[in-house]
C-alpha cells in the first residue's frame, strides 16, 4: 500500500506515530517559512505541514504543489499548536509534520473549483464527472447510496431471500414505455430488448420454486427524462411466493425502518406506514403519491355553489363536473399579480383557469365574515351564506386564500393535486427533515384509454384482481375491478410499487383479452409465461423500489442525477463519453442495418 492510514482515521491517539498518507491537494497555504497543505482523500481532510528546518528538500518540492496534484506524504503525527485547532474538522486537533513527499501525479487547472460547492453548469460537471466526484456532496451521496444498498442486501439475506441475476438481453414485450432495442448480428432482422424491469422473469423464478428472490437490477426505459427519471435506472426487485399484500408491505416497511434507524436517525418518520386507499388519496390530495408532510386537503364544494349566480361554477356542476378547492394558508395578502401568477400556473397543469377567494383578516372569524372582507371577482355572484359555507367546509382561517377549480372531476383533482404540491413547498409547509412514508392500496385494475378506446392496466397486465372481482374482468365491467396492488410513496414521490400477481393461465388470458390483445399477439409476447402457469405456479407477489429515488430523497438531493455516478443529462446524453454517437459503417453492415440519411 502507498499509505498506512486514511486521512480521517488519524487523531490525537496517533500522536508521535510515523505514518504515510496519500491523496489530493485540496488547498495550499504558504506562510513564508511553513507550507500548509490540506490533503484530501475519500475519508476527508488532513492538514500536512512542511518545515524547511525539518526537511529542506521536501519543503522545496511542496512549494511546487498546486490544487489537485496527487501526492504521497510521510511524517509524524503531532498536536496542532495552541490556538490553531480547527473544531470543524474531525482531524482538526492534529497535523502531519512531513519529511518525505512524493508527487504521484500533477494536475492541470480544473474546469471548476473542487474545494468549493459553488454552482457549476450541470453539463460541465457531467463532462468532468471524475472531478465532480471529488467534491464532498457528490462523494457523500455515493457513499450514502452504497450504505443503503448494502443494508437492503443484508436485510433480505436475513429474511431468507436469494439474490438472482436475470438477463439484460431479452424479448421486446411492449406494455408501457418504449423499449431500448438491440439488433442481433446472428439473426438478421431481429432484436433483443433491454428490460424495463425483470417482471416476467421474477414471476418465472417463483414458478421455478425459488420462493424468495431479490435483485439490484438495472432497468431501461426509452422515455423523456426529468429530475426523478433516467433512461437507465436501478431498482430493488423483490418477489415472494405464498404471500398476501400485507406480507409484502410489512417486509418492505421493516426494511425501510431499519435503513432510517441506521442512516437517518435524526429524521422524523412514522413507525408504522399508513395504508391509504387509492380513491381516498385522489379525493383528498389529487394524487396517488401524496406529500403527507402538510395538509391542504382538497374539499368538494359543488353542492354549495350548484345554485349560485356565478355561471362558471353553476354550469360546471350542472354538466356533471365538480367545483373543488384547497386553502393556501396566509395567502389572502397576495397581490392581484401574485394571484394571476397562480392562475397561469394552474393553466400549465391543464386547467381553464382558477378562481381565488381571499378571506382577509378584516373579519376576525368566519362567523363575523362580511361580503366586503372576501376579495374576489366572484363575491358579486355569491351570497354571504355561500361564502360562509365555503369557508366552513374548507376550514378557512382569516388571512387564507381559497383556490377553486371547476372542471371534470378527474381534471379538477389533478390540477389541485399539482397546485397543492407546488404551494406546499413554496410556503415552506414541508419539513425537509420529515419523511412521510405511506402505502397507497386498492387501486383500480384497469383505466379507460379514451384515445385508444381500450382498457389499460393501472399497474401492469400481470396484476391480480381482488378474488371477489374476478367476475368483473369483462369489457363492460372492467372499470369496477380492484387490484391487489400497492405503491409506497414518500414526500410526493412514488418510490416503489408492487402487487400480487396473476398465477392462473385462464385469468391471465382473460385480462389480456379485455385489454384488447389479439390471441396471436398475446401468445407471441406472453405465451411463455402463460404456459408456465399451467405447471403448478404458486400464488406470488412482490415489489420493486427505485433505489435512485430512495437515495435522492433520503440524502436531500434535488435530482437522481446527484446520486448516480455517471448519469445522463436532461436530454438523455452522456456528456463524459459523448453518447449516443454514430458508429462505423462496418458495424451497421454486420448488423444488416442501413440508415436512410
Amino acid at each position: 500500500m502507498l499509505r498506512t492510514h486514511n486521512a480521517q482515521s488519524l487523531n490525537l491517539s496517533n500522536k508521535g506515530q510515523r505514518v504515510t498518507v496519500a491523496g489530493w491537494v485540496d488547498r495550499r497555504r504558504d506562510h513564508g517559512g511553513l507550507i500548509f497543505i490540506d490533503l484530501r482523500d475519500r475519508s476527508g481532510l488532513l492538514q500536512i505541514v512542511f518545515n524547511p528546518e525539518t526537511n529542506k528538500e521536501a519543503h522545496e518540492l511542496a512549494s511546487t504543489l498546486r490544487s489537485e496534484f496527487c501526492i504521497q506524504a510521510e511524517g509524524v503525527v503531532s498536536p496542532r499548536p495552541e490556538g490553531t485547532v480547527n473544531e470543524k474538522l474531525p482531524t482538526g486537533e492534529i497535523e502531519l509534520l512531513v519529511d518525505k513527499l512524493v508527487i504521484l501525479n500533477t494536475s492541470e487547472t480544473p474546469p471548476f473549483y473542487i474545494n468549493e460547492e459553488s454552482d457549476v453548469d450541470e453539463n460541465l460537471r457531467l463532462k468532468y464527472r471524475y472531478l465532480d466526484m471529488r467534491r464532498p456532496t457528490l462523494k457523500n451521496n455515493l457513499i450514502f447510496r452504497h450504505k443503503v444498498v448494502h443494508m437492503m442486501r443484508t436485510f433480505l439475506d436475513r429474511e431468507d431471500f436469494l439474490e438472482v441475476e436475470t438477463p439484460i438481453l431479452t424479448k421486446s414485450t411492449p406494455e408501457g414505455a418504449r423499449d431500448y432495442l438491440v439488433p442481433s448480428r446472428l439473426h438478421p432482422g431481429t432484436f433483443y430488448a433491454l428490460p424495463q424491469s425483470p417482471q416476467q422473469m421474477k414471476q418465472l423464478l417463483m414458478v421455478g420454486g425459488l420462493e424468495r428472490y431479490y435483485q439490484v437490477a438495472k432497468c431501461f426505459r426509452d422515455e423523456d427524462t426529468r429530475a426523478d427519471r433516467q433512461p437507465e435506472f436501478t431498482q430493488l426487485d423483490i418477489e415472494m411466493s405464498f404471500v398476501e399484500p400485507e406480507d409484502v408491505m410489512d417486509m418492505t416497511e421493516r426494511m425501510l425502518l431499519e435503513i432510517m434507524d441506521t442512516l437517518r436517525p435524526d429524521a422524523k418518520y412514522p413507525r408504522k406506514f399508513p395504508r391509504i386507499n387509492y380513491f381516498e388519496a385522489m379525493s383528498k390530495y389529487g394524487s396517488d403519491k401524496p406529500d403527507l408532510r402538510f395538509g391542504m386537503e382538497i374539499k368538494d364544494i359543488s353542492d354549495i355553489v350548484a345554485g349560485c349566480d356565478f355561471a362558471v361554477l353553476r354550469d360546471t356542476v350542472a354538466n356533471g363536473g365538480k367545483v373543488m378547492g384547497i386553502v393556501l394558508p396566509g395567502c389572502a395578502k397576495y397581490s392581484r399579480a401574485e394571484q394571476q401568477e397562480l392562475v397561469e400556473l394552474t393553466k400549465t397543469y391543464g386547467s381553464k383557469g382558477m378562481l381565488p377567494l381571499a378571506y382577509t383578516d378584516e373579519a376576525p372569524s368566519i362567523d363575523e365574515l362580511t361580503v366586503e372582507s372576501v376579495k374576489s371577482v366572484a363575491t358579486k355572484y355569491l351570497t354571504l351564506d355561500q361564502l360562509k359555507a365555503i369557508a366552513k367546509r374548507m376550514e378557512v382561517n382569516p388571512g387564507d386564500l381559497v383556490a377553486l377549480i371547476a372542471d371534470k372531476e378527474d381534471k379538477t383533482l389533478d390540477v389541485l393535486g399539482r397546485l397543492r404540491q407546488e404551494m406546499g413547498l413554496r410556503l415552506g409547509l414541508a419539513d425537509p427533515n420529515e419523511f412521510c412514508f405511506a402505502f397507497i392500496v386498492d387501486f383500480p385494475l384497469f383505466k379507460w384509454d379514451e384515445e385508444g378506446k381500450r382498457w389499460d392496466a393501472v399497474h401492469h397486465l400481470f396484476t391480480a384482481p381482488f378474488d371477489e372481482d374476478k367476475g368483473l374482468i369483462t369489457m363492460e365491467d372492467a372499470g369496477k375491478a380492484r387490484s391487489k396492488s400497492y405503491d409506497i410513496v414518500l414526500n410526493g414521490f412514488e418510490i416503489g410499487g408492487g402487487s400480487i400477481r396473476i398465477h392462473e393461465a385462464d385469468l391471465q388470458k382473460q385480462v389480456l383479452k379485455v385489454m384488447g390483445y389479439p390471441e396471436d399477439i398475446a401468445q407471441d409476447r406472453f405465451g411463455h409465461l402463460i404456459e408456465a402457469f399451467n405447471y403448478g405456479a404458486p400464488p406470488h407477489g412482490g415489489i420493486a423500489m427505485g433505489i435512485d429515488r430512495v437515495v435522492m430523497l433520503l440524502c436531500g438531493a434535488d435530482s437522481i442525477r446527484e446520486v448516480i455516478a455517471f448519469p445522463k443529462n436532461q436530454s438523455a446524453q452522456d456528456m463524459l463519453f459523448n453518447a449516443p454517437d454514430v458508429v462505423e459503417k462496418q458495424q451497421l453492415k454486420d448488423l444488416h442495418i442501413h440508415l436512410d440519411n
